[in-house]
């Protein structure tokens, strides 16, 4: 993958913008009551939070007209709709911890998770509604669609957990929903804060879209390749816990004999024991899946990086190349 910008220049600038994120975002539910709902919004904004769709949204109102300032509002809406759905997803997923603290719902209640979560949506519409762009409607209209087409992914995702005969497509449409239209509405959302052409926001999608499958498929293939403890990873944990990940499911189709039946055991059983991590990635090497899903995560990376070469902007678009490389080698 080339980058032209030194990788350095990207992060300085990522950790400038991940403070100004978050200094914006601490002045956010400055009310105090009731305290029920404005505190559990508070306290899940001040986690660890890498902030990465708002960057991107700063970076593509950049690429499209050269600056981020009038894109701020923007860029806190789509963060505040993320925490939204972490909060929610927290809930429907039973955790306990997220980034080393009590969930919302285990701080609180479930009742107060739920309600604090309903009201950052409105919060995220009445930002966006203050962003400085005449350009309203279509903010409002990508925060809605990417609202629906989340739950649609979630919908998916419980779906697909209890499928037995799951297909690659059902995956890649999962993880487009619930994982790739946030990251493509970020950078949609930028793009309309900077006044961008019809064209400059299909290409800031297509970037979204493809380096989001990218992102979310290597996370899938990092599991099964990681050395236990890495990165809070246990290796093979997917595979341990039964979900249907691209791997799996292309590995059944490649497969024959007891090796397929091995595969299809971690589906009908609901996962698999730890010990036989090791002989599952030997199939999936075996198969030519890990080959196969490395060549689809360079081809989605190169196409995200070639969808950007009509924006007008080169800063924009070269620290855009340059983030996307530090995503997709997790070293930042």
């Amino acid at each position: 993958m080339t980058i032209t910008l030194e990788q350095t220049l990207v992060e300085e600038k990522y950790r400038r913008y991940h403070k100004r994120i978050n200094e914006a975002l601490s002045g956010c539910f400055s009310s105090d009551n009731p305290k029920t709902l404005y505190a559990p919004a508070r306290y899940i904004l001040e986690g660890k939070g890498k902030r990465i769709r708002p960057f991107l949204t700063l970076l593509a109102a950049e690429s499209v007209c050269g600056s981020s300032e009038e894109a701020l509002n923007a860029a806190l809406a789509v963060e505040i709709l993320h925490n939204f759905t972490l909060m929610h997803d927290d809930i429907m997923d039973q955790a306990d911890l997220r980034h080393g603290r009590p969930t919302v719902h285990k701080q609180w209640n479930t009742n107060a998770a739920i309600l604090s979560g309903d009201m950052m949506i409105a919060y995220a519409y009445e930002l966006a509604l203050q962003s400085k762009t005449l350009r309203h409607r279509e903010l409002i209209h990508i925060l809605n669609h990417a609202n629906i087409t989340i739950c649609e992914g979630q919908a998916l995702d419980m779906e697909l957990e209890e499928k037995k005969n799951a297909t690659i497509a059902d995956y890649l449409d999962m993880i487009a929903k619930k994982t790739g239209r946030l990251i493509s509405a970020a950078l949609e959302a930028g793009g309309v804060a900077g006044n961008g052409t019809e064209e400059q926001l299909k290409s800031l999608v297509t970037f979204g879209e493809k380096i989001g499958r990218a992102f979310q498929i290597q996370d899938d293939f990092l599991d099964i390749m990681a050395d236990n403890g890495k990165s809070g990873k246990i290796a093979g944990g997917d595979v341990i816990n039964g979900k249907k990940t691209y791997l799996l499911l292309r590995s059944i189709e490649l497969s024959t004999g007891s090796d397929r039946e091995l595969l299809q055991s971690i589906i009908d059983n609901n996962g698999i024991g730890a010990e036989r991590v090791t002989e599952v990635r030997e199939i999936f090497e075996k198969s030519g899946v890990l080959d196969e899903t490395r060549a689809m995560i360079n081809r989605d990376t190169e196409d995200a990086l070639a969808a950007l070469e009509t924006l007008p902007y080169a800063e924009g678009r070269e620290y855009l190349k340059g983030f996307a490389g530090i995503l997709m080698k997790r070293d930042f």
